[in-house]
């Protein structure tokens, strides 16, 4: 079965997601990074619920967004704390929210996705999390200051 453009980037964008709560997961539980994956792949991916269906993901982009967010925590962490607030360090934030910041820290560091997809993605996850809140605006500004960081070059 051949996945049209709309499928993958749908994937992608649930990937993203996924990514998010497994990270939020991982510091709430104390899991490996590759039990999280695991349990996310088996049990997430493509799962019906009561809800409705969870939407299938990138298992590639989900992998590395994970292995890279851990691999590279500390610099996407101090990458985040300058574009936060002097007075909000990253330890201080939501943890949805510094879960969010760290995928999409290491996508913006590590990938050759265009700053400016990330940036839509992940503040569309933010609005999946925040639907009446002011997080996905927040969320956009810091974006906006990590990317011109890691990427100036786009900008």
């Amino acid at each position: 079965m051949t996945l049209s453009g709309n499928q993958k980037r749908k994937m992608k964008s649930a990937s993203r997601l996924y990514a998010v709560q497994a990270l939020y997961q991982m510091e709430q539980s104390g899991q490996t990074v590759e039990q999280v994956i695991v349990e996310f792949e088996d049990f997430r991916f493509g799962a019906e619920y009561d809800e409705g269906e969870m939407a299938e993901g990138d298992p590639a982009l989900f992998r590395s967004l994970m292995q890279d967010a851990v691999n590279f925590q500390a610099p996407i962490d101090q990458m985040t704390d300058r574009a936060l607030v002097a007075k909000w360090p990253i330890a201080r934030i939501d943890p949805t929210l510094r879960a969010l910041f760290r995928a999409a820290g290491a996508e913006l560091t590590q990938s050759n996705t265009p700053p400016k997809v990330v940036i839509t993605e992940f503040v569309d996850v933010a609005r999946a999390f925040f639907p009446e809140g002011k997080e996905p605006q927040f969320v956009n500004a810091v974006l906006d200051h990590m990317a011109r960081e890691a990427k100036p070059e786009a900008f």
